[in-house]
């Protein structure tokens, strides 16, 4: 796990060190153990390192095949390093380290860039091949570690995090409003654009290739998931006892490190597995919780608290447990550091996520975390029940685009930003970057309610999965504690898609039978199970059943109490006075009349809020220039 940036002069011209090492500073958080520079014809990389395996100097960066065609950055970690390590030795190549990174040098000697596709684990790799004078940009299967590039016709910088990028001598910060209205749609940019104009997010699963001739980037994608190669046949025992065996083996692989691992414990049932399985190799297994001061919370976010089931299985697994107790006054505090860690705006209010990681990077360097569960295994039902029904492709989409639009309406859009945005934007339409998600795919059909639900996974796990993992990615390695993924090792995921619908939710004939228009409607949605059926019964046996059977619930402070009471008038200082900065974008009138109604009229605009503060302190920080 570490931190990586370069530079590509097309031209051939030498890039400074003096400079790469400003932009390798800029992301120190990510690797606080090493740093290391290459700089060679017009191509200067740079690496921070967070050591995990082998932590002594043959493990640093940038690293060399032993044939010195290929020099590599790499950020993330290879979990079936082993299996491909024995392959390349059979074939005749020698290693010096026990790392991921040499293997991953050496398979590229050996396969070239195809090698990637055959990589189990999160990685974002910059490669140069010294022989062609060529660059290769490359990225996990599922987006778990980030990669930007900027790429002006002359020159390419590229980095984990953006702020290094920034720190290039041509590169001007300005805003992408067609990013920004994506956000203000989705909370969440379902394209690869940012919210720097210029700035692109390498997709997962892709490779780019850059040489001297380069004109464009033109993207390569070597995989994507497939939910349409259901096994019909497969019973539901047999679902039962593969994703068991799997999951174990996911775990199992995942624990590999040189350095203490532990695991975060938030009272479900995915991170609670993930727990039962660790604590058999680790003695007292160090977990994480993070719960909230609930005195002054009311409603249905009086239960958001998870510290009583976490400690249940603490006890129950016998864990060394930490706990992270967050009150209302902690997000001002957190806040400008948590964006100018996050720099691409994204999904949920993750403060509570900043915290957790800053609590657990005092005990260990690597932490299990349960992402991806929910997408692959159907944790999210009622969101699929809103389209099961549809008719056809038309229809689906009508009914799930009303439904991610999480923030503000398309009608809403003339309000919320002030002209000149506003004008700007005119001929960007989220509804098509939404389409768009789904039309990548040709697999896709639309015929069915099996297809319906299939095709929402598809999306979510394109969409959403991917904002959660950026999230996660960057507030950790903001306190340079590397996360890992098991529900997102290849052969975990790979069986997942096979799996047939009726098996991941177990209500999904009785929901057929609902009339859509009968007066039961709603509480027909809110009787039916919560999804990950196959999931749950796999999980018997590892974990309580108390938690097996556990409602599903997310992991959120309770902002909805806490902006109208002790956090109300921090909201409305940042939003609505003559010094903030946003209103260069956003109408300050609509930010006043979604902080009234969520103040004086319980409307819950939480997450709204949210955005907009979000997105203040990203006009400081990042156009402004405000130290924070």
């Amino acid at each position: 796990m570490c931190g990586i940036t370069g530079v590509f002069n097309l031209n051939g011209e030498l890039f400074s060190q003096s400079h790469l090492k400003k932009m390798a500073d800029l992301i120190a958080h990510r690797g606080p153990d090493a740093e290391g520079y290459f700089i060679d014809r017009g191509v200067a990389l740079a690496h921070r390192r967070l050591s995990i395996l082998d932590t002594s100097p043959k493990g640093t960066q940038p690293m060399s095949s032993k044939n010195n065609e290929w020099v590599i950055l790499f950020n993330g970690c290879i979990y079936n390093y082993l299996e491909l390590k024995q392959e390349l030795k059979t074939n005749g190549h020698e290693f010096v380290s026990t790392t991921d990174t040499e293997v991953i040098c050496e398979g590229l000697a050996y396969q070239g860039p195809s090698f990637f596709k055959r990589l189990n684990g999160m990685f974002a790799i910059a490669a140069w091949n010294t022989k062609e004078e060529t660059l290769f940009l490359s990225r996990d299967r599922y987006g778990v570690k980030p990669l930007y590039y900027w790429h002006n016709g002359k020159t390419l910088v590229f980095a984990s995090e953006i702020k290094s990028i920034i720190a290039h001598p041509d590169f001007k910060v300005s805003i992408d409003t067609g990013a920004l209205n994506e956000y203000f749609t989705f909370q969440n940019l379902f394209s690869f654009r940012t919210l720097f104009k210029d700035v692109t997010m390498l997709p997962p699963a892709n490779t780019v290739k850059i040489n001297k001739d380069t004109t464009a980037v033109k993207h390569s994608s070597w995989w994507d998931y497939d939910f349409s190669k259901t096994d019909e046949k497969m019973t539901f025992e047999d679902a039962r006892e593969e994703t068991s065996r799997l999951f174990k083996q996911a775990v199992t692989r995942q624990m590999i490190a040189d350095v203490p691992v532990g695991s975060y414990l938030s009272g479900g049932m995915d991170s609670g597995s993930i727990t039962a399985i660790a604590s058999k190799q680790v003695d007292r297994l160090s977990t994480f919780t993070c719960g909230f001061d609930m005195s002054e919370v009311t409603g249905v976010e009086a239960n958001y608290d998870e510290r009583r089931d976490a400690e249940l299985m603490a006890n129950h697994f016998k864990t060394e447990h930490y706990e992270q107790v967050m009150n209302a006054g902690d997000l001002s505090w957190s806040l400008p550091k948590l964006v100018y860690h996050l720099e691409d705006l994204r999904v949920g209010m993750s403060y509570p996520n900043y915290y957790i990681s800053r609590l657990a990077s005092k005990f260990v360097k690597v932490c299990l975390q349960g992402t991806g569960g929910d997408e692959l295994f159907g944790g999210y039902p009622w969101r699929y029940y809103r389209v099961f029904k549809s008719l056809d492709q038309k229809d689906f989409f009508n009914n799930y685009y009303d439904f991610w639009q999480r923030l503000v309406p398309d009608g809403d859009r003339s309000r919320l930003f002030v002209p000149n945005v506003a004008s700007s934007i005119r001929n960007e339409e989220p509804r098509e970057i939404f389409e768009r998600v789904f039309t990548f795919n040709k697999s896709l059909n639309y015929d069915t309610p099996e297809q319906h639900i299939n095709n929402s996974l598809y999306f979510e796990i394109k969409t959403f999965l991917p904002g959660l993992l950026l999230v996660g990615d960057k507030l950790s390695m903001a306190n340079g504690l590397e996360e890992r993924f098991p529900f997102l090792d290849n052969d975990l995921v790979d069986f997942a898609q096979t799996i047939p619908v009726r098996h991941k939710l177990g209500q999904l004939e009785n929901r057929k039978r609902i009339d859509e228009n009968s007066e039961k409607k709603k509480k027909a949605y809110q009787e039916f199970d919560d999804g990950k059926n196959v999931l749950r019964k796999a999980m018997e046996g590892f974990i309580p059943e108390r938690i097996i059977n556990r409602k599903k619930q997310g992991f959120s402070a309770p902002d909805e109490s806490w902006y109208r009471g002790e956090n109300a008038n921090y909201v409305k200082e940042l939003l609505l006075n003559n010094k903030t900065v946003s209103s260069e974008f956003v109408s300050q009138d609509y930010m006043k009349s979604i902080v009234n109604d969520h103040i004086n009229n319980h409307v819950n605009h939480r997450l709204l809020i949210w955005s907009f503060m979000n997105f203040e302190w990203w006009c400081r920080i990042f156009l402004n220039k405000e130290k924070i």
